[in-house]
């Protein structure tokens, strides 16, 4: 935050106020008003806090006008392009890019902290087996506090740097187990000698009968989409992992915190929803009737995975999501998956279609991210677990960053109370 000379004047009930403005590296000016309670008695309103900085940080900047999103500085596309997720992983941790050596340290302790505690397998057995994987994820991911005690304690840096690595580490793990759960398949142990995404495919979709060759555009593909997943700045998900480590919570239940509010069909179920759409319009030549229902404002139809709420303009992951999807598709084809055939001709046919370029609306990351993990086998309910598993970096990120804070405290949102004033209780008999 880069304190300046520039003040705003608020005027309440007759009386002024000078209140400060602090300019960021990047990105509109922001008011302070943390005095403005204590000196004016009132407070400002702002459902969903889309108005409100909850906090200053170096992490991610997001510019939805330009389409522009930023892990420190550098652009997502290259980052996607050109390095990996554990590289993104390190620069999302520690601020920068790492130097080789400090690369190859940074996987080794990842790779070496991937196994769950053995009597976890028996917390999974807890569940029902048509448990939702989520479900499944918010519990194991809680629990994990009551098997690794030594990296709990929030005040302890050392402590906070295992606990980042434990769970950047196992969460491949956890989520492949909670998909072999939900199948009624044997747990598979994660391998060494694999990268990050070539261990989770192979956990997910290995089985003891027969060898399984990950192959490398599928690798290449689930790497990406970790990466372009793993920080969004200050959204619903990883304000709930600040705001719950704001109280001093351990880092798993923060954690297991920010997977609930993911679950949520507005949040990271998008991608989920855009599969459910190709499955309803069901085969190729209805896609006409369907994109005239997204055109008319009186159907309450919509496009899924089509525009975002933060993107103004293009999503700047969806380029490079789009070119995974086409050597994903390429190499497995789409000739016996009607889902993936609505989904190249819907594609086709948008933006084709003047109505949708106008108003800016392209296939965003869902879009394209759906139709990789349709490809490769994955059922609906486990988007939103591999979602899970990209965004752990991000959150723990932040919540490192939010832990060193100096100006750290609980957070205490206020509201604009509209019930009853002040009455006297009636006895049972009187009312």
């Amino acid at each position: 935050m880069t304190d300046s000379n520039k003040s705003a004047t608020l005027t309440v009930h007759g009386k002024t106020y000078e209140l400060p403005v602090h300019s960021p590296t990047v990105g509109p000016d922001v008011i302070d008003i943390r005095k403005l309670y204590s000196e004016a008695d009132v407070f400002t309103y702002d459902p969903g806090f889309t108005s409100t900085a909850s906090c200053d940080s170096t992490i991610t900047y997001i510019d939805g006008e330009k389409g522009e999103l930023l892990h420190r500085g550098y652009p997502i596309d290259q980052l996607a392009e050109k390095s990996h997720f554990l590289e993104v992983c390190y620069l999302l941790l520690y601020g920068e890019l790492p130097a080789a050596k400090e690369l190859e340290k940074f996987e080794t302790t990842i790779t070496r902290h991937t196994m769950l505690h053995e009597q976890m397998q028996y917390f999974y057995r807890g569940f029902r087996r048509d448990a939702h994987p989520m479900a499944i994820m918010v519990g194991v991911v809680g629990a994990m506090s009551a098997f690794y005690h030594d990296s709990t304690d929030v005040s302890d840096p050392h402590q906070r740097e295992v606990a980042s690595h434990r769970l950047i580490a196992k969460m491949p793990t956890i989520a492949a187990w909670a998909y072999k759960y939900h199948t009624g398949q044997p747990f598979v142990y994660p391998r060494n000698d694999l990268d990050y995404a070539s261990n989770f495919l192979r956990m997910c979709f290995s089985v003891p009968a027969e060898e399984y060759e990950v192959n490398p555009i599928l690798s290449r593909a689930m790497d990406r989409i970790f990466t372009l997943h793993a920080d969004h700045e200050q959204n619903a998900s990883t304000s709930t992992v600040r705001l719950a480590s704001s109280s001093g919570a351990n880092p798993f239940a923060c954690i297991a915190a920010g997977i609930a509010c993911l679950w949520g069909p507005a949040h990271g179920g998008a991608n989920q929803a855009c599969l459910e759409m190709l499955e309803e319009i069901g085969t190729v030549d209805r896609i006409p009737e369907f994109i005239a229902r997204a055109k008319d404002k009186a159907d309450p139809f919509r496009l899924m995975g089509f525009g975002h709420r933060v993107y103004k303009n293009f999503d700047p992951r969806a380029k490079v999501m789009k070119q995974s999807a086409d050597e994903v598709l390429d190499l497995l084809g789409i000739e016996d998956n009607p889902k993936l055939q609505v989904a190249k001709a819907l594609e086709k046919q948008a933006l084709e279609d003047p109505y949708f370029s106008e108003k800016k609306l392209f296939p965003n990351v869902d879009f394209y991210s759906g139709i990789i993990l349709e490809a490769m086998g994955f059922p609906t309910s486990m988007f939103t677990p591999i979602f899970a598993l990209s965004r752990t970096v991000g959150w723990v990120s932040q919540w490192k960053e939010m832990i060193a804070d100096p100006q750290n405290k609980i957070g205490r949102p206020r509201q604009l109370y509209l019930g009853e004033t002040s009455r006297d209780y009636v006895d049972i008999e009187k009312r």
